[in-house]
């Protein structure tokens, strides 16, 4: 469905990954219209060419006429958004999100949406560290993965239009996931990094560290300028993969601590070679 240009996108969310989905898609031609909270996020949109229209109320017009949907909204609104406002969309529409979590998500609104109507979730794996419309980019998504996230319930045209949908946007890799095999796989390698940041980030109070800083602390702490409304609801909604993961983290550094203390220098380069090593995996993607 999707590599069908004369198809109309609707977007849901305006921000960075909605604005960035936008700008991706526009350069293939699609009619995209958008609905966002904010007045100027729509003025902003319609002035770069990022959108062809769009509203700050619900707009029954572009809601049912479109034949993709794109959430880009905090999975409690994206919920309540479902339960209100599918009535309004287009019988046989296609609708996918960017969800950081999917369990908890994905089967409720499978069971509450419409028969007619097909949600197949996918999650983008990548961000800035800024929001907006105006920050957003396509150029994000090059290079980045990005999950399919299917049950049961979906079709393999659903399933193939969303890795299509990730393959257009330029991802250089497109997987897919259970949402239980999602949210696991992402409460270590996004949100307990976070995490991680956010702690290296609050445990030393001494001032005017900024002017003495080296690349491995910049490094290590970018993740650390958050959207705390946002993860902290991501946080929340895959809490028990997440504490898990931390607990793994808070054994493996208290098992360096314990080296660190006996002064076990072979324990240590063993850890040290045995990160090296997995590193490398990562530098090969």
């Amino acid at each position: 469905m999707i590599v069908d240009v004369n198809k109309k996108i609707l977007i849901v969310g305006l921000g960075l990954l909605g604005g960035s989905y936008a700008r991706g898609l526009k350069r293939f031609g699609f009619h995209i219209s958008a609905i966002t909270r904010s007045q100027s996020s729509i003025d902003y949109a319609i002035k770069e060419n990022i959108i062809d229209e769009g509203a700050t109320e619900l707009d029954e017009k572009s809601s049912g006429e479109a034949d993709l949907v794109i959430f880009a909204l905090y999975p409690h609104i994206f919920v309540e958004w479902i339960e209100r406002n599918q009535n309004l969309l287009k019988s046989g529409a296609l609708l996918t999100d960017v969800t950081g979590v999917k369990s908890g998500i994905v089967y409720k609104i499978q069971n509450m949406l419409r028969g007619d109507v097909e949600f197949i979730a996918a999650h983008p794996m990548s961000g800035r560290e800024v929001s907006g419309v105006e920050n957003s980019t396509e150029k994000m998504f090059i290079g980045a993965n990005y999950i399919v996230v299917p049950t049961e319930k979906n079709t393999e045209e659903a399933i193939e239009t969303c890795m299509e949908l990730g393959r257009l946007l330029g991802f250089q890799n497109v997987a897919t996931l259970s949402p239980e095999e999602h949210d696991e796989m992402i409460a270590f390698l996004s949100q307990l990094t976070h995490c991680i940041a956010i702690t290296l980030m609050t445990c030393n109070d001494k001032e005017n560290m900024e002017k003495f800083t080296g690349d491995s602390f910049r490094d290590l702490t970018r993740i650390a300028r958050i959207e705390d409304e946002m993860w902290s609801e991501l946080f929340i909604a895959n809490k028990p993969a997440l504490l898990e993961q931390m607990n793994l983290f808070l054994d493996k550094f208290k098992e360096l601590k314990a080296m660190l203390e006996s002064e076990d220098v072979e324990g240590m380069r063993k850890m040290m070679r045995h990160s090296t090593r997995r590193r490398a995996l990562f530098d090969e993607e």
